[in-house]
């Protein structure tokens, strides 16, 4: 494994912990792991496998394991009500018409279908490759892709205000990902 060929992958990387994390900070801090891990443990990868599964794997593993550390600190009594803070999660007043942001809606989707939906939307990657990334079976990938697809949709769909949701046949701005 050269210096180079790990560089070339940061881009994908980054692209890929910004999606997931929502926050240019979190996603930078995801890469540094991951190229931090990928180096103290290169020697596991086997020359002539996808270097780019590899490191992809790597990072998936390494968020999965930071939001189930989240989950652990909030279970000691730091949760947040969601409902409580619903009014900061509502995209921001935009120009009538405007549907939902597109960065609001892929965050308000569970972590499992949002991980299978950006390597394949985004990453372009096979789904033989998402499963060996995400560590699930084939049908699990497609599973997961179909109900992220349409959810994708139902978010996407919503009126932008009240008054866009009482409109006789508003089409919606964005309809498909793919």
């Amino acid at each position: 494994m050269s210096r180079q060929s790990i560089v070339d992958h940061i881009p994908g990387l980054r692209r890929y912990a910004r999606a997931l994390t929502g926050d240019t900070w979190g996603a930078d801090d995801l890469v540094q792991d991951t190229l931090e891990r990928a180096c103290s443990r290169w020697r596991l990868w086997l020359a002539g496998t996808d270097l780019r599964a590899w490191l992809f794997t790597l990072m998936h593993n390494l968020f999965i394991s930071q939001v189930r550390q989240g989950l652990r600190r909030a279970e000691l009594g730091r949760a947040v009500d969601i409902d409580d803070v619903a009014h900061e999660l509502q995209a921001p007043a935009a120009t009538p018409g405007l549907g939902l942001d597109l960065q609001r809606c892929l965050l308000r989707l569970p972590v499992d279908q949002r991980a299978v939906l950006l390597l394949v939307c985004v990453e372009d990657m096979a789904y033989t490759e998402v499963a060996r990334v995400t560590g699930v079976p084939l049908g699990t990938v497609m599973s997961r892709l179909s109900r992220a697809r349409e959810r994708m949709r139902e978010l996407l769909d919503e009126p932008a205000d009240a008054a866009a949701s009482h409109a006789v046949n508003a089409a919606p701005a964005l309809r498909r990902l793919k």
